[in-house]
């Protein structure tokens, strides 16, 4: 006898009933504590004096303000973004130049800088200290600690979602339904219209949803460019920062329970789309 059928092998994904539900008990217990758990917790402080106490506190004008200002951002940000990613993803996926790796390295860039860095480079920048950052507070268009700033910091933060949802759809998709739309005479925005846009509309929507839920969850970037103007450049997350260091719990739990809706509105939807145009959606992340 051989020493190989002195064993029994099994395949590795072959255990047994028990070990099955031994390893799905950790998983779950795990997203219980690291996930579940923290969102229960925020619920539960918001309603600590109950809701007339949590919605008195959401009605509170800095908190408005924080929640109209986090949602004009992402109004502003997500669409830019929309379009750079587009035209990146097109670049990237149509053409052949010399430093193309470079831009796709580029396009990267903000996975790997510290949110705090990206927004002190906007400050450097355009900063009042600055020569293009002076002349523009001189000609009453200032950047930083106001809104352009804030949007800005928030477009480079997110700008590789979306961009990175549509270059390997459009690497797989290639350019022979383009091509030959071309060859029959059809100009290149109708192409894109009726040939690319359809192709690439869910894997765009997936892109746009990432990008939305990142664009109102940002912290780092927009506390350096904002300044922290109670009522004026302070969004969600920092509204919640300062309520919190002032011991205003409810009222701090009450926002942060608005923004953990928002991001879960924006989880369901993407849960919808990957159930319904999984086919779709599939090349994605097939690299």
């Amino acid at each position: 006898m051989s020493d190989a059928s002195a064993f029994s092998f099994r395949a590795p994904t072959d255990e047994s009933p028990l070990v099955r539900r031994a390893l799905i008990g950790v998983a779950v217990l795990g997203l219980g504590l690291l996930v579940g758990a923290p969102l229960v917790a925020v619920f539960a402080e918001a309603l600590k004096q109950g809701w007339l106490a949590a919605l008195k506190s959401l009605g509170n004008r800095d908190a408005l303000s924080a929640i109209w200002l986090t949602l004009t951002i992402a109004a502003i940000s997500v669409p830019l973004n929309a379009v750079f990613g587009i035209a990146a993803a097109w670049l990237i996926t149509r053409f052949d130049f010399r430093g193309k790796a470079f831009l796709i390295t580029l396009i990267d860039l903000p996975f790997s800088v510290s949110p705090v860095v990206a927004g002190l480079c906007i400050v450097l920048m355009f900063g009042a200290n600055s020569l293009l950052g002076g002349w523009l507070v001189a000609q009453g268009f200032p950047i930083v600690f106001a809104l352009p700033g804030i949007v800005l910091a928030t477009v480079f933060i997110t700008f590789p979602f979306i961009a990175r949802e549509l270059i390997p759809v459009m690497i797989e998709q290639g350019r022979a339904e383009e091509e030959a739309a071309l060859t029959l005479g059809a100009g290149g925005w109708h192409v894109f219209r009726t040939v690319t846009l359809p192709n690439i509309r869910w894997a765009l929507l997936y892109g746009v949803l990432l990008c939305n839920a990142r664009a109102m969850g940002e912290f780092g970037a927009v506390a350096v460019v904002s300044g922290k103007i109670r009522g004026q450049t302070a969004t969600m997350p920092i509204t919640i920062e300062m309520l919190y260091n002032e011991y205003l719990s409810v009222a701090a739990f009450s926002l942060a329970a608005v923004l953990t809706m928002l991001a879960l509105v924006t989880l369901l939807a993407k849960t919808v789309l990957e159930r319904r145009h999984a086919d779709q959606i599939a090349a994605t992340h097939r690299h």
